[in-house]
């Protein structure tokens, strides 16, 4: 069974934010690819230290943080930003 996504208010607000060229190629992949996987951890990398309950995806300089609810089989969208900005907060 695939896992469905979600996108936070806050990870919602920062698509909108980024250039519109950017948040198409964001949300296509997260559509495209992490939304008709059977495991989402196949193409995602685990966070480490203090964020190591998050997983991570690549889209070229840009990172998504997400948090996977594995009892509803949700890849909740928390964080989208480049990479430089991503983690810090």
């Amino acid at each position: 069974m695939a896992w469905k996504v979600e996108i936070s208010r806050l990870a919602q607000k920062q698509l909108d934010n980024l250039d519109v060229t950017v948040s198409r190629r964001i949300v296509k992949f997260l559509r495209e690819r992490v939304d008709k996987i059977n495991d989402p951890r196949q193409i995602g990398d685990p966070l480490k230290g203090p964020l190591r309950d998050y997983w991570r995806y690549r889209v070229g300089d840009y990172r998504i943080v997400c948090l996977l609810e594995h009892d509803r089989l949700v890849v909740l969208v928390l964080r989208v930003g480049h990479r430089r900005e991503i983690y810090d907060r």
